[in-house]
């Protein structure tokens, strides 16, 4: 065989190999240190000659895990997204909160954690990933739940280049809470619910509640309440408003714990932001056009088959990739 044929065929396989590898995922291992305990995350990495920016995924409320997937429900969400990144040639750190999954060391009691605890957390691992040369910008992007403790984190941080909200809530979450339970409690007596809408007004002004009856006890025991009070003093327009960074507001339209309204408040309170309103977006992040929770259980929240939205995928990219005027 001619000489230049083999360099040229060799070139080939070499570009080839090296295009395969790009195609495969590169997970690192990652693990933030704290005085409680361990958080592990998962940092997913591409190749790159120059440094890249690097995307801080935060998981929403429950036991949600860093692939977006919680005990009895399996849909990947997370994980989608952070491998959709990549393929956009941006980092990305996923992490299990404290007291989930990987990180279920890293608190013991209940009564001890506060909604503080996950925003200390946000700010370690922006630290953490500062020291890493490999990464250009640091973006923060936070999930339902997550998105408040996003944008507290991200506030006063000159480390942090830009924030992204999906599924984030405009309003406190007692206010979210209450209009939740309104729903539930249809055909309820109005004392029960009088009841009920009287604990979250008590929590609200920073006041436990004593001899919860039986029946209330997993929304109101004792040891949840700190962790209520402590989530419930934060108005998100509030803390989105103190944002001096460019910022994302993405929300879809088959949301069924999040309102497009929600994304709305957000946005008059952070006027100079971008606002994507995606049709057909449920809030696990993947099209379904049915309204229905059944049927959205069945086939997205618990199918890590469906692929999440390509126009979330691409319009956090294009505002990752944005440059600064």
């Amino acid at each position: 065989m001619n000489i230049r044929i083999l360099i040229v065929t060799f070139l080939l396989i070499i570009i080839s190999l090296s295009s395969y590898a790009q195609l495969l995922v590169n997970e690192e291992p990652i693990v933030l240190i704290t005085n409680t305990g361990n958080i592990d995350g998962t940092l997913r990495v591409p190749l790159s000659k120059k440094p890249i920016p690097v995307t801080i995924i935060i998981a929403g409320s429950g036991p949600t895990d860093r692939d977006g997937n919680q005990p009895t429900m399996r849909n990947n969400s997370l994980k989608m997204l952070s491998e959709a990144l990549f393929y956009n040639n941006i980092a990305s750190l996923t992490f299990d909160k404290r007291g989930i999954a990987g990180s279920k060391q890293s608190y013991q009691n209940e009564s001890d954690l506060r909604f503080e605890h996950y925003i200390e957390d946000v700010k370690q691992w922006i630290d953490l990933l500062k020291a890493d040369k490999r990464f250009s910008d640091i973006i923060v992007l936070g999930h339902s739940e997550g998105s408040l403790i996003g944008m507290v984190a991200a506030q006063s941080n000159s480390s942090v280049s830009k924030y992204i909200s999906v599924a984030g809530v405009g309003e406190p979450a007692a206010n979210i809470l209450k209009e939740q339970l309104e729903k539930q409690l249809a055909g309820q007596p109005q004392a029960t619910q009088d009841i009920i809408f009287s604990y979250i007004d008590k929590l609200e002004k920073g006041e436990t509640i004593e001899n919860v009856p039986p029946s209330l006890n997993s929304l109101f025991r004792p040891s949840v309440q700190p962790y209520m009070i402590s989530w419930f003093k934060y108005d998100p327009k509030k803390e989105i408003s103190k944002l001096k960074i460019p910022i994302l507001i993405i929300q879809g339209t088959t949301d069924l714990q999040v309102s497009v309204n929600q994304a709305e408040l957000l946005y008059e309170a952070a006027p100079s932001s971008e606002k994507i309103v995606i049709e057909n977006m449920n809030h696990i992040l993947k099209d379904c056009v049915d309204t229905s929770m059944q049927t959205q259980i069945s086939t997205t929240y618990n199918n890590i088959h469906t692929p999440i939205n390509k126009e979330l995928i691409e319009a956090i990219t294009n505002f990752i990739k944005k440059q600064r005027k």
